[in-house]
């Protein structure tokens, strides 16, 4: 079989305080990457400090470099020289959750020097990294709700907001950093009293706020990838959790369960799933994305759109990748070879 692309780089680390996660996905990811077709090279991007942490050509074994001899990515033209070779990336497959990674600014980065990518484009990762954005954007369509929400900037009055918010919102609500991801930042708000602290804790995460209805449901989620050109849905997941809602605990550390195929009849699984596709051609995605809703008895609500979702061993879309009886390494290579 051809191959597109020779060089792969995959990018992990990040600027938020999902760093750890967006490494383990990486090293994922970088592990599953056909080693007889590629190249695989693994980058540690945070803070503006990109460097080559190890590598696998094709066929050979994984190569660890030590901390003090990982030679810097040269921004210049995205090539790093290793083993007295300069090696020029011609695709890069973005793990980075959060910033840059995930908002566009990765995107950009590549799009400036043409090099094929993993994920959407700058404006769609943009789009879809902010849920005050993304949900506006989706709201109105027939095949989807959304929850009522109220926006909240740093530097917004703040009396009488969450006054404002009970009344328009109900209690309970969820109050979530617009831009972050593994559920860091998020709180779910009870009492009035608990709606500024909740709202200060989530400007920790980011420098926009919003404040969601809370709707009772099911919680279920879908990915989406390309294969052969065409939007395909993977299965559906139903997370069940023993915590308040699908926090870093349940995530990360075993609080849930994941059933995979989710137990919904064949109308709600097409639901879902139809769902799902209609939002990424509509976003215009690119790569894998994982969409999260609830299914409440008035319809399915549209939570928020992943587009560099987790892919650790335990994470969700590797877990419906098995369901649906592919192979990691077959679909990581599809994701490739179709960007």
């Amino acid at each position: 079989m051809m191959n597109r692309y020779s060089s792969i780089a995959v990018i992990y680390g990040c600027d938020s305080s999902e760093w750890e996660v967006s490494c383990r996905s990486g090293e994922f990811v970088a592990s599953r990457i056909d080693g007889s077709r590629y190249d695989v090279y693994e980058i540690f991007a945070r803070f503006g400090s990109w460097s080559l942490v190890a590598y696998r050509r094709k066929n050979s074994m994984r190569v660890i470099l030590p901390e003090d001899g990982r030679p810097q990515i040269d921004k210049t033209d995205f090539s790093v020289s290793v083993d007295g070779r300069k090696v020029k990336f011609d695709y890069a497959y973005i793990m980075q959750h959060g910033t840059p990674g995930e908002n566009g600014l990765m995107q950009g980065y590549l799009e400036m020097l043409g090099i094929p990518k993993s994920s959407c484009n700058a404006f769609v990762s943009a789009i879809s990294f902010d849920k005050f954005s993304c949900k506006n954007y989706l709201r109105g369509l027939d095949y989807v709700k959304c929850a009522d929400d109220v926006f909240i900037r740093k530097g917004d009055s703040l009396d009488g907001l969450a006054d404002r918010a009970v009344a328009e919102l109900g209690l309970p609500m969820f109050v979530k950093p617009t831009d972050g991801g593994s559920s860091f930042g998020v709180t779910k708000v009870k009492k009035a009293e608990d709606f500024i602290p909740a709202v200060a804790a989530a400007f920790d995460e980011g420098g926009t706020v919003i404040a969601e209805r809370a709707i009772a449901g099911r919680e279920l989620t879908c990915a989406v990838y390309q294969a052969g050109g065409t939007p395909v849905a993977l299965p559906v997941i139903e997370i069940i959790t023993e915590n308040e809602y699908f926090d870093y605990e349940a995530k990360y550390l075993g609080k849930s369960d994941e059933i995979c195929p989710a137990d919904l009849s064949e109308k709600e699984t097409m639901m879902v799933q139809e769902a799902s596709v209609k939002i990424y051609g509509r976003l215009g995605c690119s790569g894998c994305v994982r969409m999260d809703y609830i299914l409440a008895e008035d319809g399915l609500y549209f939570l928020e759109i992943n587009t560099v979702p987790g892919m650790t061993a335990a994470s969700l879309v590797p877990k419906m990748v098995r369901t649906a009886g592919l192979d990691m390494t077959d679909f990581l290579s599809s994701i490739i070879e179709n960007s």
